[in-house]
C-alpha cells in the first residue's frame, strides 16, 4: 500500500492525473489491485465508479493479475489468414492455459488482440512488447524456452 501512496503523491494527488496514476500502478503490479483503486479514488477525490470506469474502459488496464510475461497474438486479418489461430492453439498447449488466462506459476498470460500493427510480419506475437514475426507452430516452443 505504501508504494501505491508514493505513486499517487508523485502526481500531487491531482484528479486530472487519474490515467497516469493508474498506468504507473499497472506497471508496478502488472495489474490494478482493488485496494489500489480504492486508494486512488480516496486520494484523488475521484468517485470510485469513475475510477473503475476508466480502469475497465482501456485495454491497457487489467483488474486481474497478469503473468511476468504477457504474450499477445495478433488475430487481425493478415495474421489470421496466415495461421494465427494455430499459433494460439500451440501456445495454449505448451503453456497449459487458454487465451485470456494466466499460468498457475504466474509466468505467462496469453492474450489475443485485434492488431499489433505489423501485418507484413504475420502471423505475429509479442512477449512484453518484443515482436516475433513470420511465426510457425514449430518455432513457438523455442521462443518460449527463452522465457522459462
Amino acid at each position: 500500500m505504501s508504494r501505491i501512496n508514493e505513486i499517487i503523491v508523485k502526481y500531487d494527488s491531482s484528479p486530472s492525473c487519474l490515467i497516469p496514476v493508474l498506468q504507473e500502478i499497472q506497471k508496478e503490479f502488472n495489474y490494478l489491485p482493488e485496494e489500489a483503486l480504492d486508494a486512488v479514488s480516496e486520494k484523488l477525490g475521484v468517485p470510485l465508479n469513475q475510477v473503475f470506469s476508466v480502469a475497465t474502459f482501456y485495454n491497457a488496464f487489467s483488474l486481474d493479475p497478469k503473468g511476468k510475461f504477457v504474450i499477445q497474438v495478433c488475430m487481425g486479418t493478415a495474421c489470421h489468414v496466415r495461421n494465427a489461430p494455430k499459433i494460439v492453439s500451440e501456445l495454449e498447449r505448451l503453456i497449459g492455459i487458454n487465451k485470456g488466462e494466466t499460468s498457475a506459476d504466474n509466468l505467462f498470460t496469453l492474450e489475443t488482440v485485434n492488431c499489433l500493427g505489423a501485418c507484413a510480419l504475420g502471423p505475429v506475437m509479442t512477449i512484453n512488447g518484443k515482436y516475433f514475426g513470420h511465426l510457425e507452430v514449430n518455432k513457438i516452443e523455442t521462443i518460449l524456452r527463452e522465457y522459462q
